[in-house]
């Protein structure tokens, strides 16, 4: 599981290194796309393969699956780690999550986000708090599960 929080560089080139943690959890490959925000998300190779199996399923006549495949699969790009344990993120990427210098590497869970630390920061502290989000989703944060 993807967990933790780290803060990276962006180099001139678009490359950026990948914590050891999640590279050792990745594997070799795996994928780079955007995400549903204004962020990019790393799956894990056979995420990224279920995920993609599923999309398929739907009605190639609707438009917004077709949208939606666009979007991830239009965009998204095969990538391995470098020798350094860099990836290099593609312009359209860099582009489409306003990535620049700085960036924000969040574990999620069965994901990783990259976020520019602005827009990570803005969304975090939207008007909505983590406490209603989490009562709206009838998530039960006391543990009693």
């Amino acid at each position: 599981m993807f967990m933790n929080e780290y803060s990276h560089t962006i180099d001139s080139k678009g490359r950026m290194i990948l914590p050891a943690k999640f590279r050792e959890e990745l594997g070799n490959s795996f994928v780079l796309a955007p995400g549903l925000d204004t962020c990019l998300c790393i799956y894990p190779r056979e995420r990224w393969d279920a995920l993609i199996a599923r999309l398929q399923k739907l009605p190639f006549t609707n438009h917004k699956v077709r949208k939606i495949m666009r979007h991830l699969i239009g965009r998204g790009t095969e990538m391995e780690c470098d020798k350094q344990g860099r990836i290099l993120i593609p312009q359209h990427l860099r582009t489409f999550a306003q990535l620049k210098k700085d960036a924000v590497i969040v574990g999620t869970g069965s994901i990783i986000e990259i976020w520019d630390p602005v827009l990570l920061d803005a969304d975090e502290n939207g008007e909505e708090s983590m406490a209603d989000i989490a009562d709206s989703l009838d998530l039960p944060l006391n543990f009693d599960l």
